[in-house]
């Protein structure tokens, strides 16, 4: 099997597993511990905030270590013992532990696979191989969703525990016999391979934060997690209020929103190099406010599975062009991925709040106001990615003018 195969398959695995149970947590402790949901939401939450404060020192980790074999494989160990911790845990301190392990090694995970990539195909090939990974991504959310579902007849919500489990456990084993010399350790710094024998000068930390186009990308990102990530759960206590299927149709819509990313992220790679970044970057930010409008104005479930298809490209979209931008800005400073971590910390920040702003706007505003509320968020997100500047990787027509000219020039010579 060739490298890139094993990343393929290695996407494939982790899709379901980077933040532990996820959705599944509340379904398993409600069902099994009886717990509230008051209580579920404390301890999500607090897991939730544990794990954006180590994004940024988990990016630095990866860099400074250079071994993303071994901490993806720590990683996917880490969610396996969250997993099964779960399996005994009925007291609030230990299922708090369980998924805050479980989410501290999804976020480690993301970072490690991301150097892994850059590492194995180099900056040039990393925007379309970032599509592949993410297209896989979305494949195996789909296959353990499509697992759990028909499992959850026969063996209830433990399924889920063990679906993640397995799949956790297979992701070890893809990691562990990827041929050895598959990736290049300083391109998975963001350094090129060819500079010399000695380790390159790697930049201070303080100093690529400090990157102007950087702080916009994060506080864009932010906007549009704000927007973006309460408004399918406020999209299914709508479809309570006024219908009587809130939740089927709600495991419906994320299905048609994961079946939509897959095709999106697998050529968002090959558009990014073609059509450039940041137009990716404002595609993505606004789908959010016409999907906003839709849920705002539209009362009939099935009209509404447009605005899921929307939600679909636009995380699609992100899930692409987020990694590689950050490559591009951050490209040899050897703290790639100490940006990615802290961009996605502060983005993480923006979702983390996004359903309590869109209840007290639903409180105040009734439920077309708390949707055109979260479509402001996707406005001001988009104002945002306008004030990102094109780098020369990111212009195609730059570079195509660049080439030209150094033909042309020899010849004039």
């Amino acid at each position: 099997m060739s490298p890139t195969s094993h990343l393929a398959l290695l996407n494939l695995l982790i899709g379901d597993i980077q933040g532990g149970l996820g959705p599944f947590l509340g379904t398993w402790l409600a069902e099994t511990a009886q717990w509230s949901p008051t209580r579920i939401g404390l301890v999500t939450s607090l897991s939730g905030i544990g794990v954006l404060l180590l994004s940024g020192p988990f990016g630095a980790l990866v860099d400074r270590l250079g071994r993303p074999r071994l901490l993806i494989a720590i990683s996917c160990a880490a969610i396996l013992a969250g997993t099964l911790l779960l399996l005994p845990a009925r007291g609030f301190w230990l299922v708090l532990a369980a998924q805050s392990l479980a989410a501290a090694g999804g976020t480690l995970l993301l970072l490690a696979v991301t150097s892994l990539t850059l590492g194995m195909v180099g900056k040039q090939a990393f925007p379309r191989q970032q599509g592949r990974n993410q297209a896989f991504n979305h494949i195996g959310i789909l296959a353990a969703a499509g697992l759990i579902a028909l499992g959850t007849p026969y063996w209830g919500a433990a399924v889920s525990l063990w679906v993640l489990g397995a799949m956790a456990a297979a992701a070890i084993v893809a990691t562990v016999t990827m041929p050895r010399h598959s990736w290049e350790c300083r391109r998975s710094f963001g350094w090129e391979d060819h500079e010399g024998d000695d380790a390159p000068h790697r930049s201070a930390t303080r100093q690529v934060l400090r990157n102007g186009r950087l702080l916009v990308l994060a506080v864009a990102l932010a906007l549009f997690q704000l927007g973006n990530g309460g408004m399918l759960s406020l999209l299914g206590q709508k479809l309570v209020a006024v219908s009587s299927s809130g939740t089927g149709w709600t495991a419906t819509y994320v299905m048609v929103a994961q079946l939509t990313m897959v095709p999106v992220a697998y050529f968002a790679g090959s558009l990014a190099d073609r059509r450039g970044r940041r137009w990716l970057l404002v595609v993505a930010c606004l789908a959010l406010p016409l999907r906003a409008a839709l849920c705002a104005f539209i009362d009939d479930a099935h009209w509404l599975i447009a605005a899921e298809i929307l939600d679909g490209i636009a995380s699609g979209i992100i899930g692409v062009a987020v990694p590689v931008v950050v490559a591009d800005l951050t490209w040899k400073s050897g703290r790639t991925q100490t940006a990615l971590g802290t961009v996605n910390a502060i983005q993480g920040a923006g979702g983390a709040v996004s359903a309590w702003y869109g209840g007290l706007a639903q409180a105040w505003l009734g439920w077309p106001g708390a949707f055109l509320a979260l479509g402001v968020a996707g406005v001001a997100a988009t104002v945002m990615v306008f004030w990102l500047h094109a780098t020369a990787e990111e212009n195609p027509r730059r570079k195509r003018r660049t080439r030209v000219s150094a033909t042309v020039e020899p010849q004039q010579a």
